[in-house]
């Protein structure tokens, strides 16, 4: 008996801990006055690094999204400078390293446009490496799986920018 007490107990703590769907939370953003919506967001954005970021791309770039593909290329570009090829190992590290925080950009953005231009922007420099990573199987199947993106994301956009990225993607193709 006491030990289904303290099972109820647990499960019913494990429920209490779950987060609110997306639904309620709109739902009580809807009823929130505008200070304490600000003081929401200065917290949100306190507690992790990601936060603060969304938060700096919704409030001050999305306005100018070629301005901040642009700033999303010249970080990837610094990180490909970054890649130790001496060694396929650690050059690995630093390839996945540069495709995180391209994704991450995606992410914010939300834009099929902008994912497809970021991810051809980051084969180009995965390509143009002085490294033989067509002999590494996981380097090949992450370009490979970088191509598939590209390709579903193209796919999402209007017939007139697909003939372009298209073009673009098959000069890609190993």
């Amino acid at each position: 008996m006491k030990l289904k007490k303290l099972t109820d107990l647990f499960n019913e703590y494990i429920r209490a801990m779950k987060p609110a769907s997306v639904n309620d939370i709109k739902q009580k953003l809807k009823e929130t006055d505008k200070k304490e919506l600000i003081e929401i967001c200065q917290r949100l954005a306190r507690f992790k690094k990601e936060n603060k970021e969304l938060l700096t791309y919704l409030l001050f770039e999305e306005d100018d999204l070629p301005g901040y593909i642009k700033n999303v290329k010249e970080e990837i570009d610094e990180g490909f400078l970054q890649v130790n090829v001496s060694s396929v190992y650690f050059a690995k590290k630093t390839i996945r390293k540069v495709l995180r925080i391209a994704n991450k950009h995606i992410r914010y953005t939300g834009s099929k446009t902008a994912e497809a231009e970021i991810l051809l922007h980051y084969l180009t420099n995965f390509k143009g490496l002085n490294l033989h990573w067509q002999k590494s199987t996981a380097l090949v199947n992450l370009y490979k799986a970088q191509l598939k993106k590209i390709d579903t994301a193209i796919a999402t956009m209007h017939e007139d920018l697909q003939y372009d990225y298209k073009r673009e993607l098959e000069r890609l193709k190993i």
